[in-house]
Order: C-alpha cells, then sequence, then structure tokens
C-alpha cells in the first residue's frame, strides 16, 4: 500500500468493490507516482495526466512501461472508462482538467476522487456535480475522503473559462512590459492579477544589452522573462518551470508581447537542469515556497545551487522573495556573495555574482 492515506483509501476501495480496471484507465493529479504503479492492472495501463513534470519522472520510475504518461496540455484518450483523481490544491486546476475529460466519460465510466478531508470542499463537490454528475462523499477514513460522482451525458456543461487573460496596470514603473496582456493557464499562481511580489520584482531588474542569455527560472505565466525581452530584444530567453500549465502560459505571454519571438525556449524540467553548465547570463527568479500544502525551502535550494552551476563567471542571478525567508543565508553559502537589491517591508530582491 501506498504511505499516503487519501491512495490508500482509493486502492481499498478499488479492491473491496471489485472495479474491473481492463479498460481505459486515467489517473489525474498523482503526486507521487505511486498510484499508477499500484493499481492491479494485468492487460492495460493506466493512463496518468499530470501537470507535474517531477510527478511525472516520479511516475516513470515507479510504474515504468506499465503506464502511459500524459501532461495536463496533452490531449486525453477518446473514451475513458475509469477515472481515478487525486485531488489538486488548486480548484481551478480540478475544474479545468474536468472540463477536457468529463465528455471522454460514457454512462458505464466510473469515477471517484481522493483527497485529504480538509482538501475537499463544498466547492470541490460542485464541480464534479456541475461537470461530471451526480455526486456523494464517503466517510472520513484517517483523515481522507472520497468522491463518488456517475457520470451524466445529458449534461451540459458551462463554458471552460480556462486560459484566462488579463491586462498588466498601465504603471510605468513596470516598464515595457506595462498594460500588456498576460495568460494564465489554469493552476498558475496568481491567475487573474499580478502578484505583489512580481510586481515589485518587475521595478528592479536589471538592464542588459546585446545576446545575453537571460533564464526565467520559475516562469509561471512569463511576465518576468517576457518585461526582460521587451528590454533586450536580441536577448535569448529561456522560460523554465515544473508545470506544464505555467510553460504554456509563458509561451502564449511571450508570443502575445514580443513581436520576433526569435529563438525563445520553453521548457518543462526540474529546476536548472534543463540549462547546460556555464551557458547563462542572467537568471531571474521568483521560488515557491509551498510544495502542495508544505512549506519547504527544497526547491529553492535546487533553483539556486543549479542557477550556480549554469551561470557563466559573472553571470547573475537575481531574486525575489520573502524578506522572512533568509534567502541572502542561503545564497551567501552557495555563490559566497549576497547583496541586495531592494526592499519593502514584506520583499527583498537579492543579487548574486558567479
Amino acid at each position: 500500500m501506498s504511505t499516503d492515506a487519501a491512495d490508500d483509501y482509493l486502492l481499498r476501495h478499488l479492491e473491496e468493490t471489485g472495479v474491473e480496471l481492463t479498460g481505459t484507465v486515467v489517473v489525474l493529479g498523482d503526486r507521487t507516482g505511486e498510484l499508477p504503479a499500484a493499481l492491479p492492472m494485468k492487460d492495460a495501463r493506466p493512463i496518468l495526466v499530470t501537470d507535474s513534470f517531477l510527478a511525472m519522472e516520479a511516475a516513470r520510475a515507479r510504474a515504468g512501461d506499465s503506464a502511459t504518461l500524459l501532461s495536463t496540455q496533452d490531449e486525453p484518450p477518446e473514451r475513458i472508462d475509469v477515472l481515478l483523481v487525486r485531488i489538486p490544491k488548486i480548484l481551478a486546476l480540478l475544474e479545468d482538467q474536468l472540463h477536457h475529460l468529463a465528455p471522454r466519460l460514457h454512462e458505464g465510466s466510473v469515477v471517484v476522487g481522493t483527497g485529504k478531508a480538509t482538501e475537499i470542499h463544498t466547492s470541490t463537490l460542485n464541480l464534479f456535480e456541475q461537470l461530471v454528475g451526480p455526486t456523494r462523499t464517503s466517510l472520513a477514513v484517517r483523515k481522507a475522503r472520497l468522491i463518488f460522482a456517475q457520470p451524466d451525458v445529458t449534461r451540459v456543461r458551462p463554458h471552460n473559462p480556462w486560459p484566462l487573460s488579463y491586462p498588466l496596470p498601465v504603471d510605468r514603473k513596470l516598464g515595457a512590459i506595462a498594460g500588456r496582456e498576460v495568460t494564465n493557464h489554469a493552476g498558475v499562481f496568481c491567475a487573474d492579477h499580478l502578484d505583489i511580489g512580481t510586481r515589485f520584482f518587475l521595478q528592479y531588474l536589471p538592464v542588459t544589452h546585446g545576446g545575453d542569455h537571460i533564464v526565467d527560472l520559475g516562469c509561471g505565466n512569463g511576465v518576468v522573462g517576457t518585461a526582460a525581452a521587451l528590454a533586450n530584444p536580441t536577448a535569448q530567453l529561456t522560460f523554465i518551470d515544473e508545470s506544464y500549465q505555467a510553460v504554456a502560459s509563458a509561451r502564449a505571454t511571450f508570443e502575445a508581447n514580443v513581436a520576433d519571438p526569435g529563438d525563445a525556449q520553453f521548457v518543462v524540467g526540474d529546476a536548472m537542469s534543463p540549462v547546460p553548465d556555464a551557458s547563462a547570463d542572467l537568471v531571474l527568479n521568483n521560488p515557491p515556497f509551498h510544495t502542495h500544502r508544505a512549506t519547504t525551502d527544497l526547491v529553492a535550494w535546487r533553483m539556486f545551487t543549479g542557477a550556480r552551476r549554469a551561470l557563466r563567471p559573472g553571470g547573475q542571478f537575481w531574486v525575489v522573495g520573502n524578506r522572512h525567508l533568509g534567502y541572502h543565508v542561503k545564497l551567501r553559502k552557495i555563490f559566497g556573495n549576497c547583496e541586495t537589491v531592494a526592499g519593502s517591508p514584506k520583499f527583498v530582491i537579492l543579487r548574486a555574482v558567479r
């Protein structure tokens, strides 16, 4: 059994009720790769649909060739017989994916969701009810719950609002990107407005010249990298994020605002791992400090150490973060130097040089 109570609950339910797993089985949002590997399927392979590069790599390591791996940006299978859903942290991602997957269900499809009791709200159940069909929940077991939805193929679904576009504020402090259109696919941070950390960062972005290689690390919707490209049209841009939804958002934002996209690259990957050693001149970073619902600096550490490896000698790493996170201590350990570019009561912008 999995060590995750929600996954365990789902697997026990499938075993105890004898759900037939010989058809097309889709697993949405698995976080560790354990769920697809644990399914008792003999003659077919489960299909994992995920927004996370790391989750996909974990599934590849655990399930190997016994699972088919798709991102949330890929076309889902035409027909789904069993849909197993790990409830995501961000409700918008669930909404978007149910819009994509529900039309592939049929009257005999089995739909079961799982998650911690604290992750399943009335709004979660309403989405299943609205987009799939009649919905109910189980009792809580080890602080986990199941969701059961019966597909209603006659249900008229509302329009999928994702991706969402909005204009940035017309504020000269934001530079050339002020007033420009931004696109967010479901699940990307701050879907309908410019977050205050990024807004602060944009006011102090370094000015580069010529064909510098600039990396927008943890790019989200690509606002920071697009702003850097507008300020230096001859720069080579690389946008990197662990989220397939984020990279798709960054591509849409960049292409909508940059007249000549040139050789910009949009990469889904783990921190700076896709970037060769000593190949970047500038890395811009607004690192996340939440992984699912846990607060951690592990992601920031991977980003910081990867940035140092990928920068050329003399290359610069710029990072914005909440002041209380103490990123300056980590950067001094990794780079041997760190200086404060700007600060506010909540945020600080730091620069380290390779």
